[in-house]
């Protein structure tokens, strides 16, 4: 980094990704901040800089082993390791230490037998909720939150039939074992308590009104005139529906009824796409290619962090279209891996139950083999992906005509 970058940076305020501190912090307090940008996006702490922009420059001859050694080895555990760099600004070394975001989250302060989990929020580092420290147990890996127990729930929630289509017809249950049983064993019932509760992922699958106790479930649709949104839209719906299409027979007591994506893709047909005469006969022509519509809309479900308190979001817009996912991408992921063809779950059994379905097939390609191709060949342009803590999302951009 030159020494322009670095004044660059300290004519910048401290924020969610930038830290001034002295090198004669504690070891702990300087710890906090690694644990916090780790948890996060990553970030940059500039040592020998004041709060006010000051440069008072490093004191310690040692400062590179002392922060490996002291504050990251003794203090922050899993072990990360920071990028370090020292420019000399104005006469005085200053030490640029770049922190990454962690791939093994979340990421603890350990001191006085106690080990602590922070998180950046704009120019401070505060102590992880409890809603925040399950989207970074989640993330890394350690705790899948659709396996958490819907509250106030229970298996008389779930539509029986379903659940029996699945284990006889899919698992192919043998006679001999009972339902329950396979319910537990396969995470649909979780819990200490009696009765058992239903897993968000089964509940979302199964229940006969996912939205009665799992808000977050479910599609909103939503369309707009021009290209922006406004409070006059069109069309606006929150779908509501199991997860999974109900294979019954067709009759007035055992009705087929679609799954929530397919539910979803009829309800917004009409807002992008139109019939054509060809020669005596009518034709569909999509704005977009229905199949990646189809694909977005799995992956926006099966992906999906529960722990978000949103619903997938579908918004038309005059010359776009945006399938949005709640939560950002799981731990390590990036648009780059996910455009290259790399797989990363972080709904294992979601995925297996669709999988199960026949809804998807090749798992974690499907954005590589179908959506960009599809667009290009269709709209000539490839779909725009977005990340932020919050949310994955896709926008499919209209041919103009």
């Amino acid at each position: 980094m030159l020494k322009r970058d670095v004044l660059g940076l300290i004519a910048q305020p401290e924020g969610a990704k930038l830290e001034f501190k002295r090198d004669d912090e504690r070891p702990e307090t300087f710890a906090k901040e690694v644990v916090a940008f780790a948890n996060m996006n990553g970030g940059i702490v500039l040592v020998g800089v004041e709060d006010d922009g000051g440069i008072s420059g490093i004191q310690r001859d040692n400062l590179q082993e002392w922060l490996m050694d002291t504050v990251i080895g003794r203090y922050v555990h899993p072990f990360i390791l920071p990028d370090y760099e020292e420019v000399l600004v104005e006469g005085k070394r200053v030490a640029v230490v770049k922190i990454p975001q962690g791939n093994s989250k979340p990421y603890v302060l350990k001191h006085q037998d106690r080990q602590d989990i922070y998180v950046r929020y704009g120019d401070t580092c505060q102590l992880a909720g409890r809603e925040q420290q399950a989207r970074l147990f989640d993330s890394g890996g350690l705790l899948s939150a659709e396996k958490f127990p819907v509250h106030g729930s229970s298996v008389s929630d779930l539509d029986q039939h379903r659940c029996q289509e699945y284990f006889r017809d899919i698992l192919i249950q043998s006679p001999d074992e009972d339902l329950q049983d396979m319910m537990i064993n396969h995470s649909f019932l979780v819990g200490d308590a009696t009765p058992l509760a239903c897993s968000y992922f089964a509940y979302a699958s199964f229940a006969k009104k996912p939205y009665l106790r799992l808000p977050q479930a479910g599609v909103r649709l939503s369309v707009y005139d021009g290209n922006d949104k406004d409070y006059n839209t069109i069309f606006d719906k929150v779908v509501d529906a199991p997860l999974l299409e109900r294979r019954g027979s067709g009759g007035p007591h055992d009705p087929l009824e679609p799954a929530l994506h397919e539910r979803a893709g009829t309800l917004i047909q009409p807002y992008i796409s139109h019939e054509t005469l060809h020669g005596m006969s009518r034709r569909r022509v999509w704005d977009y290619p229905f199949e990646a519509i189809r694909e977005l809309l799995i992956n926006a479900l099966i992906h999906r962090d529960w722990t978000k308190q949103d619903y997938v979001r579908v918004v038309v817009y005059k010359n776009r279209m945006e399938i949005t996912s709640p939560g950002s991408l799981p731990n390590g992921m990036t648009t780059e891996k996910i455009k290259s063809g790399a797989q990363l779950q972080r709904n294992p059994s979601s995925v297996r139950i669709f999988r199960d379905y026949g809804y998807v097939e090749d798992q974690g390609i499907g954005i590589r083999r179908k959506v960009i191709p599809l667009m290009q060949q269709h709209n000539e342009r490839e779909p725009d992906f977005e990340v932020t803590e919050d949310h994955f999302k896709v926008t499919l951009w209209k041919k103009p005509s």
